[in-house]
C-alpha cells in the first residue's frame, strides 16, 4: 500500500521537493493534504495534480493535519508557525518528517517528550541530521562519542573580513543550496548551524558539547558519527535536498531516484576546516540554554532576518539583535506550548520597541 502523506509547506523549497519526490515514484505515495500559508493558487494546483486537499491561510498547516489521517506529516513551513500543527501530527499518531528548525529549537523536550509518548517517530529532512540518522541505522546500540555536523560556510565564507554593507541580494547567494530565504540567510551567518546542534541535542540525545561543526565548503560529506570505539561513519551524496526529503518519506525504506550516484574521483579533494568564530558571530550562542532562551534565540533570528531582509537593520545587527535579546530575556521554563508562543510575543515585541 502506498504510505499515506501530509505536505505543510508545500509551495516553499522543502515542500516543492517532496512534491517532486512523490512525483517520482506516484505508486509508493499517496498525498492527501497540502498547505500553504499563501500561494493559494500554486497550491490548489499542486493539490489537484496529486489528489490531495488543498489549506490555505493562517491556520491551514493545522486544519490539514486535523481533518485527514496521514501515516507521514512533512512539516515545512517556517519558524514558529510549525509548532501546532508538529503537535496535532504527534497527537493524531502521525510520524513526523520534520524539516522545520525552530520547532525544536523552540520545544524540543515538548515536541520529543509528546513523541515518545505517543510512539511515533520525529524524522529528520534536515541534510544533516538525515546523514546522521542514517549512519545510525544498524549501529545496534553502539556508543555515540561525537557527532560532526558539516556546513558550506555560505557565501562568506572567504573574502573581505567586513560584512557591514552585505546586501540581502549577496547574502541570499548561496553557492551550493536553493533554499527559501531565512533559510538561505541562516546559512551565511551560520545560525542554521546553531539551530541544528539543539535539533541534534533533541533528535539523538546527546549533549550539545559532543557535537561539533566542521566547515566543508564542498557540501558532499553531509555529518559524521564517531563511535566510542573511534570508528567515524559518514553520508555522502551531492548537495541535492530530495536525498534526504526522500528517505524521510520512505523510511525504513531506500527508493530508486533517477540520480547519477557520486563521482569521488571527478570530486577530487574534499576539504574540512574548523569555523571562523571572529566571521560567523553568531556561532557563540551555541551553548545548553535554560529557561526559554532556546526560543528566544530562534525568535530573536527570526525577527533579525525579517528586519535585515526589509532593509531595517544591516547584516552585522542580525547577531547583535540575537544577544539583545538573549540578555535581556524574561526568565520562565518552556513547560507548554503557550509559554513557547508567550516567549516567541515578548521577543517580536521587545525587538520591535
Amino acid at each position: 500500500m502506498p504510505k499515506r502523506i501530509i505536505i505543510l509547506g508545500a509551495t516553499g523549497s522543502i515542500g516543492s521537493g517532496a512534491v517532486d519526490v512523490v512525483r517520482s515514484h506516484p505508486a509508493d505515495f499517496d498525498v492527501v493534504a497540502v498547505s500553504a500559508l499563501r500561494s493559494k493558487e500554486r497550491c490548489e494546483a499542486i493539490a489537484a495534480e496529486l489528489g490531495a486537499r488543498a489549506y490555505v491561510g493562517e491556520d491551514a498547516a493545522v486544519r490539514a493535519v486535523e481533518e485527514n489521517d496521514a501515516d507521514v506529516c512533512l512539516v515545512a513551513t517556517v519558524g514558529v508557525s510549525g509548532l501546532r500543527p508538529t503537535l496535532a501530527a504527534i497527537e493524531k499518531g502521525m510520524d513526523v518528517a520534520l524539516a522545520t528548525k525552530e520547532v525544536l529549537v523552540m520545544a524540543g523536550g515538548l515536541v520529543m517528550g509528546r513523541a515518545r509518548a505517543k510512539g511515533v517517530r520525529i524524522l529528520p529532512v534536515d541534510s544533516e541530521h538525515s546523514a546522521v540518522f542514517q549512519c545510525l541505522q544498524g549501529a545496534h546500540g553502539g556508543a555515540v562519542a561525537k557527532l560532526t555536523l558539516t556546513a558550506s560556510g555560505g557565501p562568506f565564507l572567504d573574502g573581505p573580513a567586513d560584512l557591514s554593507s552585505v546586501t540581502v541580494e549577496q547574502a541570499l547567494h548561496h553557492p551550493r543550496w536553493a533554499m527559501g530565504p531565512k533559510v538561505t540567510i541562516d546559512s551565511a551567518t551560520m545560525m542554521n548551524k546553531v539551530f541544528e546542534v539543539i535539533e541534534a541535542r533533541w533528535l539523538f540525545d546527546v549533549p550539545v558539547d559532543a557535537v561539533e561543526i566542521v566547515v566543508h565548503p564542498e557540501s558532499v560529506v553531509h555529518s559524521l558519527v564517531t563511535f566510542a570505539d573511534g570508528s567515524t561513519l559518514a553520508q555522502l551524496c551531492p548537495p541535492d535536498m530530495r536525498v534526504p526529503i526522500q528517505y524521510a518519506l520512505s523510511w525504513p525504506d531506500r527508493l530508486q531516484a533517477e540520480r547519477a550516484p557520486l563521482d569521488l574521483a571527478a570530486l577530487g579533494a574534499l576539504t574540512f576546516r574548523r569555523p571562523d568564530p571572529g566571521r560567523f558571530p553568531c556561532l557563540r550562542f551555541v551553548r545548553e540554554a535554560g529557561g526559554c532562551a532556546p526560543a528566544v534565540l530562534a525568535a530573536a533570528d527570526e525577527w533579525a532576518v525579517d528586519a535585515f531582509i526589509h532593509g531595517k537593520i544591516r547584516y552585522t545587527d542580525i547577531a547583535k539583535a540575537v544577544e539583545d535579546a538573549l540578555a535581556n530575556a524574561p526568565r520562565f521554563e518552556l513547560t507548554s506550548p503557550e509559554a513557547v508562543y508567550e516567549a516567541n510575543d515578548w521577543t517580536w515585541k521587545y525587538l520591535s520597541r
